[in-house]
């Protein structure tokens, strides 16, 4: 395994190839490399901007909804906050940080020296801040940003939508190109650039799941790029796709989208759920029970949430028949599901158990993720889902579901690895602060919603009666404490960045795989020569 490390470094220096060896120097390094560890970091910090910024947005919903009665904002400007909002955390947040990990891991995971198309990668990432600064720049236009939700249903973003609606398709096309971009570099460094030995059943679980999402992505980005297109087409062209005075149904465009949206929340959870499989095995000392169950779970997975997408759409008025089927199918969904949960919890079964930081988001992910899957259960319940539909119980479960899985993932991952990346270990006191914190504020936020919904409070609305009063100022609160946390994390990562104390090659006791072979911090150019596996 010492063969990892290039020692014939800085042979050619002398003929002015510098830029093979080493980073460029200056603003030219980010913005034209080709290194898979640059723009794993670019993602990553782009993605935490976007976060930050999201979560003002949401910040400032909760604010309006601390109490009943309009307080701070038009009810216009509030949906623009709902809308953009899910947006960008769905496209700007979780899906970029996935990537960023996928860029920095993947090679080192597999024995690559970087990913198989460098140079896609670079535009991949590029294409993000100019669609981004697109979306947001609507705010400040004439008619205001997109104001008819995340799912933008048909007409409210058609026939209602304020003019900026344009912009925002065009934004969405860039994000959706940059999505099939990363996803088919991915699929090319998994499949071609293994190093000897690593057959498919040999590679991590971050590896696998991976592969599997940029499939999804694969399949559905073109089908999100087509409803924005029928939606242009509707707006600018006189076609009627989405309107019936014209001959069309703006329910095509709910089945259109969800065909896209419901394996677009897979492709943001399976990646959380190969990071903690490589965590849980870690710091419980033990393999990972049963890989190959785990591998058949998250393929299973995938292929099921092709046939789930109408249980969003329940209260349509869809014929019996189809309203079973997808009842059914989505209540298919959560035996491979359950079979994760019970691997990962037989593998901290009887395991010498330690509570670092990464462990705590990990297990933290495990026990929240399964009660937004049970609150899953009770919306795939179709006559239930008459009385869920279009509540605050929704907004809880798929809460539960995004927040303590694709972030707490994503936090637990960048813990695990930002020793290894930096090569200094984080505060681990503050690391622990940062978890309870977000725990608690999470939590308080919303775990109150259930009942909210329960009560019959409607989703997207800046106003309501007076009996939901209480469980929306603790939600308030909740997500006060919850957001404010998140700068105390840019504090640590900073902290660790400048002076954490020197990490360890290994890092972490119980870590196995290549990527705890090479130095900490990882070297800018890994593996020229690939490493032998056994």
């Amino acid at each position: 395994m010492s063969a990892v490390i290039d020692s014939t470094n800085n042979s050619h220096s002398e003929d002015g190839h510098e830029e093979h060896h080493g980073p460029a120097k200056g603003i030219a390094r980010w913005l034209f490399t080709t290194n898979h560890k640059d723009i794993g970091s670019m993602y990553l910090w782009f993605s935490f901007a976007m976060f930050l910024i999201g979560g003002c947005m949401a910040l400032t919903i909760r604010a309006e909804l601390f109490q009943p009665g309009l307080q701070l904002m038009e009810p216009e400007f509030f949906n623009q906050m709902t809308t953009l909002h899910g947006l960008i955390m769905v496209f700007g947040a979780v899906m970029p940080a996935f990537v960023g990990l996928a860029n920095w891991l993947i090679p080192m995971m597999v024995g690559a020296p970087d990913m198989a198309l460098p140079r896609m990668n670079n535009w991949s990432f590029w294409i993000l801040p100019f669609a981004f600064t697109l979306l947001l720049s609507t705010l400040f236009m004439e008619g205001g940003g997109p104001n008819f939700g995340w799912t933008f249903y048909a007409p409210l973003s058609t026939t209602y939508a304020p003019d900026t609606v344009t912009f925002f398709i065009f934004g969405v096309h860039m994000m959706g190109i940059s999505s099939i971009m990363g996803a088919i570099n991915v699929i090319a460094t998994i499949l071609n650039m293994r190093a000897p030995g690593m057959t498919l059943m040999k590679m991590p679980l971050f590896v696998w799941t991976w592969l599997i999402t940029a499939f999804l992505l694969i399949a559905v980005m073109p089908v999100l790029a087509g409803v924005v297109t029928m939606m242009l087409m509707d707006i600018h062209f006189g076609t009627s796709f989405f309107n019936a005075a014209g001959g069309g149904d703006p329910v095509l465009f709910q089945h259109v989208f969800w065909f896209f949206g419901h394996p677009e929340v897979y492709i943001m959870i399976l990646p959380a759920f190969g990071v903690v499989s490589q965590i849980i095995p870690t710091f419980s000392r033990k393999p990972l029970f049963g890989y190959r169950s785990m591998v058949y779970a998250v393929a299973s997975i995938a292929i099921l949430s092709f046939i789930v997408w109408a249980h969003h759409m329940f209260t349509v008025g869809m014929p019996l028949f189809g309203e079973l089927f997808f009842m059914y199918a989505t209540m298919l969904i959560a035996v491979p599901t359950g079979v994760k949960v019970f691997n990962w919890i037989t593998t901290m079964f009887r395991g010498s158990l330690t509570f670092e930081t990464p462990m705590l988001f990990s297990i933290a992910f495990v026990v929240l993720f399964t009660i937004g899957g049970f609150s899953g259960l009770m919306l795939a319940i179709a006559p239930s889902d008459f009385q869920y539909h279009d509540t605050y119980f929704v907004v809880a479960h798929f809460h539960y579901v995004l927040v303590p899985g694709a972030i707490f993932g994503i936090l637990a991952g960048v813990y695990y690895w930002l020793p290894k990346w930096t090569g200094r270990m984080y505060n681990e006191t503050l690391g622990k602060w940062h978890f309870w914190l977000s725990f608690v504020g999470m939590n308080l936020t919303f775990f109150p919603m259930h009942f909210l919904g329960l009560a019959g409070m409607p989703r997207r609305i800046p106003d309501y009666a007076l009996q939901f009063a209480d469980f929306n100022s603790i939600a308030s609160v909740g997500a006060f404490m919850f957001g404010t946390t998140q700068l105390l994390f840019l504090y640590l990562v900073i902290k660790c960045i400048k002076s954490g104390e020197p990490a360890t090659d290994q890092v972490w006791e119980g870590a196995e795989g290549l990527e705890w072979t090479i130095p900490s911090p990882a070297p800018y150019h890994t593996f020229t020569t690939p490493p032998e596996i056994k």
